[in-house]
């Protein structure tokens, strides 16, 4: 091993002593008064920072994470401060469905509840939520590609993603979930945050899951009913939604190769009519799921 130069031993020291010096000082020979200075000072840079004018036009999203925080802190001064937290999950979805189903849906689905309300953007979809216990393992746990929280930690995150929201200049923040499972969950989070709150901030909408509304209105707006069952976890409802999003996402090229482009007695062929159903299917949930929110927070103006 080829030593060093004494010179270069002796200037390593030299600066190695003279910063843990400064260190030292810093730490504790600093006066109450220079702390309060510098935390002062620190302070006055950080709210510089944050009144500085976005330098380039913002982007035309709904989506937090596809945002600068620029864009979410102009979005909200210009009065969008209802934030949509969308909860999904990872579970089995019969033969042709992706396992993230639930999380399809609600890209299109937040994006058009937001777009609608005018006053709204959405958080990133939660697409990890409560599907059964892991020993022994139940309901969703049983199948291959399955991804569960227990429920505490589901609660928890959903508590935690509220929070920040709130503290960063939100003022309602809104929970929908595409599954049975996420709404107890939500339901139970809005209820504490209220009451530790002290004011009715959090809001759970549960209309948005009511499928069977959606099936009813299919049946007699569109004179559409499913004739037989499957037996997938599986449906036409959420079928044409999610071709709407993506049609690769219920595997549509590979069914129609297989001649199996149907789901409980009706087909989803040809591509682009079931992608005109699932578009209106997916406006009825919106625009119920939009009053349903606008009730809950004070009408269409509140903000």
């Amino acid at each position: 091993m080829r030593r060093l130069p004494p010179v270069v031993i002796a200037i390593t020291l030299s600066i190695t002593l003279a910063a843990a010096a400064a260190a030292q000082g810093g730490r504790g020979n600093v006066s109450a008064e220079e702390r309060a200075r510098r935390q002062a000072e620190a302070e006055r840079q950080l709210q510089e920072q944050l009144r500085q004018p976005r330098p380039i036009d913002a982007l035309n999203s709904v989506w937090i994470e596809e945002l600068t925080w620029m864009e979410v802190r102009d979005a909200i001064a210009a009065g969008k401060t209802t934030v949509i937290i969308p909860t999904g999950g990872m579970e089995q979805n019969g033969p042709y469905l992706a396992t993230g189903k639930h999380n399809y849906v609600l890209q299109g689905a937040c994006e058009g509840i937001a777009r609608k309300l005018g006053n709204a953007l959405c958080a990133p979809i939660l697409k990890l939520v409560p599907e059964g216990s892991f020993d022994p393992p139940t309901d969703m746990m049983r199948y291959p590609g399955s991804i569960s929280l227990r429920d505490e930690t589901y609660r928890a995150v959903l508590d935690d993603m509220a929070t920040s929201f709130k503290v960063t200049g939100f003022q309602h923040i809104v929970f929908i979930g595409d599954s049975g499972g996420n709404q107890t969950g939500m339901e139970a989070v809005a209820k504490t945050l209220n009451e530790r709150w002290g004011k009715p901030m959090a809001h759970f909408i549960p209309q948005f899951y009511r499928y069977a509304d959606v099936f009813a209105w299919m049946e007699k707006e569109l004179g559409i009913k499913e004739t037989v069952r499957d037996g997938f976890h599986d449906d036409y409802v959420i079928t044409t939604i999610m071709m709407v999003t993506d049609p690769s996402t219920v595997r549509y090229d590979q069914r129609v190769k297989a001649g199996k482009a149907t789901i409980n007695g009706l087909s989803i062929e040809p591509k682009e009519k079931a992608i005109e159903i699932g578009r209106k299917l997916l406006q009825f949930r919106v625009d119920q799921t939009v009053a349903a929110i606008q009730a809950a927070i004070g009408g269409p103006a509140a903000r």
